[in-house]
């Protein structure tokens, strides 16, 4: 296949960022055009210097112009940007948005939940998503806008959705409750995110249904069967860098057993190249994700309470951001799903 030459808008966040490490090792992809927005004319180095090859690139202003005549562009921008600028690129590239703009398709969800006019909806890139009878994998092929979906929800739904599909548990008496690296929160300078005061606390944030995510992960599990849902999320901000823990309960339907549960999740998951049910006694670790574009998964029984217990664990900037914007991008351009990405993390 011709060499696929990609923009990366946004290029000196965390998203940015980690989709050019990605991008250095995918053989098809030619790096093209950086940009950001008060950073621009700096060197990219100065804000990623694990980046090497990169390191002496100028970051240059992030318009349509700079970013037109690639192959592929990806959008690392805040939420309510990236519609302005999608908006001025043809139909001839394909646009990945890693940011929220295009991923609810409620207007009033958007609303409510973001603020401001909805930008409309992309077709959403996580593959593994169950769909009705399929995987959303099915409806990115040949597509030319992703949506990626957030970080919480990638971990929240690929741990309850089989259980969600197969009628095991009830949708609307969900709860979960999230560990979260502070990547997860950007990089914009905040109090609460410095060393001083989050070094040895955690700390839970968006507590009581107000987070940004819970519109979306609603949608995706009604899309996965669900006729109603409700979900208790909590997510935590504890002490690393990167990776999300997904704990997710849900209660049971009648005669629900163990073996019925893990029938479920190995018909969902047994094939997928990027994800992983431990065997029984095994739980899921975000060391074990990190740097890979996996996630790890183990179900259990809480017989007492009568619930499902479901843990998930990824890497919130590869699986939760810029692994999965490149899975789809694979799948989008007619390329195997897993070229460029690692299943192996980075250990101890």
């Amino acid at each position: 296949m011709t060499t696929i030459t990609a923009a990366v808008a946004g290029a000196s966040g965390y998203a940015g960022g980690e989709v050019l490490r990605l991008l250095l090792a995918h053989p098809d992809v030619e790096i093209g055009a950086l940009t950001a927005a008060t950073s621009a004319g700096t060197p990219l180095g100065q804000h990623h210097p694990h980046l090497a090859p990169l390191a002496d690139r100028i970051l240059e202003p992030t318009t349509a112009e700079t970013l037109a005549g690639h192959d592929v562009v990806f959008l690392g921008l805040p939420h309510g940007q990236s519609g302005a600028v999608a908006a001025e690129l043809g139909d001839d590239v394909l646009v990945i948005d890693c940011g929220a703009d295009f991923r609810l398709q409620s207007a009033e969800e958007w609303t409510e939940f973001y603020g401001g006019e909805h930008a409309g909806t992309w077709p959403y890139g996580l593959p593994e998503l169950i769909v009705g009878d399929g995987l959303q994998r099915d409806n990115l092929k040949g597509v030319n806008r992703i949506a990626v979906p957030g970080c919480n929800v990638t971990a929240i739904t690929l741990g309850i959705q089989p259980a969600i599909a197969a009628g095991l548990v009830e949708s609307t008496d969900l709860v979960a409750v999230l560990a979260n690296g502070f990547s997860g929160a950007g990089k914009a300078p905040k109090t609460h995110l410095l060393a001083s005061e989050g070094l040895g606390s955690a700390t839970p944030y968006g507590v009581g249904g107000v987070h940004r995510h819970v519109p979306e992960i609603m949608q995706n599990l009604r899309l996965a069967g669900a006729d109603e849902v409700t979900i208790s999320f909590t997510p935590t901000l504890v002490p690393m860098a990167r990776g999300i823990l997904a704990t997710t309960t849900a209660r049971l339907a009648p005669g629900v057993d163990i073996d019925a549960v893990r029938a479920a999740y190995d018909g969902v998951y047994g094939d997928e190249a990027f994800i992983r049910l431990l065997p029984e006694g095994h739980w899921p670790t975000t060391a074990a994700t990190l740097g890979a574009n996996t996630a790890q998964i183990q179900v259990a029984i809480d017989a007492r309470a009568n619930r499902l217990v479901a843990v998930s664990a990824i890497d919130n900037l590869v699986k939760g951001t810029a692994g999965g914007a490149i899975q789809s991008m694979n799948l989008a351009l007619g390329l195997e799903e897993t070229t460029g990405l690692s299943t192996i993390g980075v250990a101890p």
